[in-house]
């Protein structure tokens, strides 16, 4: 299989992406302001996620996104920090993170950032969505995204040449298609991002304030 076979000819992810209009129709798009909640579902932590904070906390947010979402983006650029200061760093939540790919940009991303030290992942990921317009195509004029892909890699500090092998590392990439198919089927993930906290499933948050106001009734004393 050839690299640009890799890249851009990922059947699954024909799977996930036309999901993307269900999940908007549930949801009711990023500029809804009631976003409608599913039904409590159960959940676990596997060996293979990466994660943030106490496993130990009253409350487990699962995360999932994708690099080339900008939603996702500007969750993790203006909500999250605060998240993690108020929440996770506090040992009130344990975060999980996992890729639900949207295109096949998606997966070679997250090869990479598996590819990277587990206590560089997560400033891997934020550097991939500080730097949107710099590799995704989703929106940008990005003429050659592997090559986009490997300049991030570098950035990182990762050498191109072990950056390109995660691309093409078949069992790599198969386990990370394997993630987003398992979200659909376990949990009803059809597009990011979707937030699975204590078995309650939501779309995106409007800002700090809306996150706020859906997890703390999760910490009173009952």
């Amino acid at each position: 299989m050839t690299r640009t076979q890799l890249l851009f000819g990922f059947v699954a992810l024909a799977v996930v992406a036309l999901c993307v209009a269900a999940y908007f129709a549930f949801f009711g798009g990023p500029a809804s302001d009631a976003v409608p909640q599913a039904a409590q579902v159960s959940y676990a932590v596997t060996k293979d996620d990466r994660t943030l904070g106490s496993p130990k906390a009253p409350i487990t947010m699962i995360e999932y996104a994708a690099p080339t979402c900008p939603i996702c983006a500007r969750f993790n650029n203006d909500v999250f920090p605060q998240v993690k200061q108020h929440y996770i760093d506090t040992g009130k939540i344990f975060y999980v993170f996992r890729v639900f790919p949207l295109q096949a940009a998606d997966i070679a991303a997250e090869a990479i950032a598996r590819c990277m030290p587990p206590e560089s992942y997560f400033s891997f990921i934020d550097l991939l969505y500080r730097n949107q317009s710099r590799w995704d195509p989703d929106g940008y004029q990005i003429p050659d995204v592997h090559a986009a892909l490997l300049e991030m890699a570098k950035t990182a500090g990762m050498a191109p040449e072990k950056a390109d092998s995660c691309i093409n590392d078949r069992a790599l990439t198969k386990r990370i298609e394997q993630v987003g198919l398992d979200a659909q089927t376990r949990y009803g993930v059809s597009g990011t991002p979707t937030f699975i906290i204590n078995g309650q499933v939501r779309g995106p948050f409007v800002d700090f304030q809306d996150f706020q106001s859906f997890v703390d009734p999760m910490l009173r004393p009952r």
